[in-house]
């Protein structure tokens, strides 16, 4: 098996997804985002039985000459690298279409001047916006909500085009909502956890009715493998997801229920999305995913929000509790 690339490795799912890759016997190279204090982000956090079978690049995807160095001697390339954060796109738009588009536009041309064999492009179910119909499959419309989802928009029809043109054989991977181990409190359910965990009283959310459906991380990176796996996915857009919602409502006082009952939701203004850019249902269709290859989720959420919750139990001094994450 040839070297796989993953930009954004430093992240959430990227340094879970790194773990996966290594576990089934591939060679990984980890694209990391450069800095002075060579922090490798998550990666720095994953034992030595993994990393001594990683080979770290630090770069810059929005660097055309280094996202092709890294590339050098890889057979495929997972592309994860972006900024995810929707309230920060609000303020910051240049930073996400420079990151996302013109990150992705870098990656595609690396890889088809490299000729490499496989491209994976990460989308995000925010590409939909709130849903025309349910379950959401890869036909529903697309609709750019907020900056953040109105890149990965354009960087999905650029890695079509880049599939259309040059016969580049890309695949579109759109995960749903995931959570797990390692993310930031930039996402809904850390920030309930922790917030929890600390004690509070008073649990900070924004809206409490859209409804999500949350992938496990284990079960997202398990995806991106199993869709790397199958030929057949080559030029299509595939959804990860559990085709199962929950109201971040109905979410939050289950949590509660198993961490502090006597806390309660109190809504917290700088959290609201502005209306019309409030994705209000993410219901996910995986009739595909499952037709074109073996993937099937492999936890429920009730087994993953108690792994998630063991997870923040001993790493809580790692969140700015008191603070609001964007």
């Amino acid at each position: 098996m040839g070297k796989i690339l993953v930009t954004g490795s430093d992240g959430f799912i990227g340094s879970h997804l790194v773990e996966e890759l290594v576990i089934e016997g591939y060679e990984v190279k980890a694209f990391v985002y450069y800095n002075s204090f060579n922090t490798w982000g998550w990666l720095d956090t994953l034992p030595l039985s993994i990393m001594d079978h990683v080979e770290v690049f630090s770069g810059d995807i929005r660097d055309p000459h280094g996202v092709k160095e890294a590339m050098k001697g890889c057979e495929a390339v997972f592309h994860l690298a972006a900024l995810i954060a929707i309230p920060f796109s609000y303020h910051s738009p240049d930073a996400y279409v420079d990151t996302n588009i013109k990150g992705t536009l870098n990656v595609l041309q690396a890889a088809k001047e490299l000729e490499l064999d496989r491209v994976l492009v990460t989308s995000t179910s925010e590409v939909y916006g709130t849903a025309q119909y349910v379950p959401i499959d890869e036909k529903h419309p697309y609709q750019g909500q907020s900056p953040y989802s109105a890149t990965k928009i354009g960087a999905d029809r650029l890695a079509e085009s880049f599939y259309r043109s040059f016969g580049l054989p890309v695949t579109i991977v759109r995960p749903f909502n995931t959570y797990g181990p390692r993310q930031s409190a930039r996402a809904v359910i850390p920030t309930i956890i922790t917030q929890l965990l600390a004690g509070k009283e008073e649990i900070k959310l924004g809206s409490l009715t859209p409804t999500r459906d949350f992938n496990f991380v284990k079960d997202t990176a398990n995806g991106f493998v199993e869709i790397y796996k199958s030929d057949k996915t080559i030029g299509e857009e595939i959804n990860i997801s559990t085709q199962k919602e929950i109201s971040i409502g109905e979410l939050a006082n289950e949590l509660i229920s198993q961490i502090n009952p006597n806390a309660r939701i109190v809504c917290d203004e700088q959290r609201l999305r502005p209306e019309k850019s409030e994705v209000n249902r993410l219901l996910g269709a995986n009739r595909k995913i499952r037709e074109l290859t073996a993937w099937k989720p492999r936890y429920t959420l009730e087994q993953g929000l108690e792994e998630t919750i063991e997870y923040l139990k001993k790493n809580i001094n790692r969140y700015k509790v008191d603070l609001y994450n964007m």
